[in-house]
């Protein structure tokens, strides 16, 4: 990871020019474009102080835990008023979360099995697929991570470990418990069944005449 410029605190959401609540979308096309304005071989606009800046932002918000950090030593979404608990709601939560949780490793490790390429998912890939708040995202892949089961590479992205294919095989989750935490638009269509061919009339003829020739002789036993 980079390192802050000269020690000193960056607001990485300034830097970037983005509101502290930017999903990873407009997170991506905002570093996308202030990298390009400010790379070195830009010979009207590089800046060489201001690239570096542009990365480590990137990588902080690019990464949920790293983010979080950042926004509790900023105050984003600090409540002034107190903290307060959820009360039922979070009781009826606490299920669902594992259930979360294991529909995750679900995707990362289908990933790693169709792409062992490429393993990881990037955190927009996960917004895309996973039906869930930005929250709930952000908590659940802190858990993956702290158990191990999860990590990130070298560009903030996930990827299953050995402990969590591990994990997802001793638990064996059912597609019941799974299914209902994708988004629809994220899963591969069914492959299509053949369709089968309407038999001609000479096709039935030839097995009417084959049936008849195997009937006779049985037929004729008998009577004799």
């Amino acid at each position: 990871m980079s390192a802050p410029l000269a020690g000193k605190f960056q607001d990485h959401y300034a830097v970037l020019a983005i509101d502290p609540k930017a999903d990873s979308d407009t997170i991506q096309r905002a570093y996308a474009k202030l990298a390009q304005k400010y790379h070195a071989n830009n010979s009207e606009t590089g800046n060489a102080e201001m690239f570096e800046a542009v990365n480590l932002a990137y990588e902080v918000l690019c990464d949920p835990e790293l983010r979080g950090i950042f926004d509790k030593v900023k105050g984003v979404g600090q409540d002034t008023s107190g903290p307060k608990f959820s009360g039922v709601s979070f009781f009826d939560a606490l299920g669902r979360e594992a259930l979360r949780r294991s529909a995750i490793l679900c995707v990362l490790y289908d990933r790693r099995l169709t792409k062992p390429s490429a393993p990881s998912l990037s955190m927009r890939h996960l917004e895309i697929m996973v039906d869930a708040s930005a929250e709930e995202l952000a908590s659940a892949l802190w858990y993956l991570k702290q158990r191990g089961l999860a990590a990130s590479d070298d560009k903030s992205s996930l990827q299953i470990t050995v402990d969590g294919m591990d994990f997802l095989e001793s638990k064996q989750p059912s597609p019941q418990t799974v299914m209902p935490f994708l988004k629809e638009a994220a899963l591969a269509a069914a492959p299509a069944q053949p369709k089968r061919e309407p038999e001609s009339v000479l096709s039935t003829l030839n097995r009417a005449l084959a049936r008849s020739s195997t009937e006779a002789p049985a037929n004729q036993a008998v009577q004799s």
